[in-house]
């Protein structure tokens, strides 16, 4: 009998042990799932303040273009960052105007192709995307060579078919069939709707988009930018890029890419970009927004790391 009653006790005990292990392992999961929830909260939180915070950036570049334009604190629309504090966040403000980009509805056949094999696109590739644009972009239904009309996306397995008028966004560039994700991560920092020229403009344009100008070297477009970095430093009228030939349109238009990035603190931050139409000729109404984007890591990632005609993979 005593040792039946040992027994029962062991037994007890190990069904305590065992109920108390289970406990305790519920209890730790719960913790967890709460302390997991609360940090999602709190980086919710966070990000919706970026993003306050970024508008408030726009709001501010746009104010800052407005200002005459010969004074000494004039932010130009060159892509430097500007420095801006607010709400207790730092924020680096960059703003562009978008005829230093290539525009995909209205640019020359050949630049195109050109920012195609920039991003590392071979010949026979960038032909067949540049007619497929271009079947994406006209009215008709008549395939050219290389192009793609509804059929052809249709084989594809493609749920999408070609829109028959311009693109009214750089994003809708990615339904174009044969359109890769890693070519155009290369290239929409590099392209835009809004410009409405053939070329591009020298004076603002980036390296990455000087180097998709036919027939330029990467020892030109260096050794322009030094030039046109010298006349800044200097107050002096920018150089002309005669390398670009027809490729160059030196007209600034209304159209301006605002960038805000907002350090959030904890190594977490907040990157949007908006264009911005200005119409000073309308007083009531100087400037509009046109269109709001997240700029994704790894958008920048492609652009900071991506040499201009390094292939990319399949």
């Amino acid at each position: 009998m005593r040792g039946s009653g040992h027994r029962e006790r062991g037994v007890a005990l190990v069904l305590v042990i065992w109920v108390v292990t289970l406990l305790l392992v519920i209890s730790g999961s719960f913790l967890y799932a709460m302390r997991t929830d609360a940090r999602a909260a709190r980086n919710a939180a966070l990000i919706a303040r970026g993003d306050a915070i970024a508008q408030a950036a726009g709001s501010r570049a746009l104010y800052e273009l407005f200002k005459p334009q010969g004074g000494p604190e004039v932010w130009k629309r060159d892509g430097a960052p500007r420095r801006w504090t607010y709400d207790g966040a730092s924020v680096a403000i960059r703003f562009a105007d978008e005829s230093a980009k290539i525009d995909i509805n209205t640019a020359n056949n050949e630049l195109l192709k050109g920012l195609f094999r920039s991003a590392g696109v071979g010949e026979e590739e960038a032909a067949k995307l540049l007619d497929a644009i271009l079947d994406w972009r006209d009215q008709d239904s008549l395939k050219r060579p290389n192009g793609a009309e509804e059929p052809d996306y249709a084989q594809a397995g493609l749920k999408g078919r070609p829109a028959n008028h311009p693109f009214l966004s750089t994003e809708e560039l990615q339904l174009v069939l044969g359109m890769r994700p890693e070519v155009y991560q290369r290239i929409a920092p590099m392209i835009t709707v809004y410009s409405r020229q053939a070329g591009v403009n020298p004076h603002l344009a980036t390296r990455a988009v000087l180097l998709a100008i036919p027939g330029v070297t990467g020892e030109q477009v260096d050794a322009f930018l030094a030039e046109r970095e010298s006349a800044r430093v200097d107050k002096r009228v920018p150089p002309i890029f005669t390398a670009a030939g027809p490729y160059a349109s030196y007209a600034q238009v209304a159209a301006v890419t605002i960038r805000a990035d907002v350090a959030l603190g904890g190594g977490m931050g907040v990157s949007r970009e908006a264009v911005a139409m200005l119409t000073p000729q309308f007083p009531r109404r100087p400037s509009a927004f046109l269109a709001w984007r997240e700029v994704s890591r790894d958008r920048d990632a492609q652009a900071d790391v991506a040499e201009p005609g390094a292939p990319v993979g399949r």
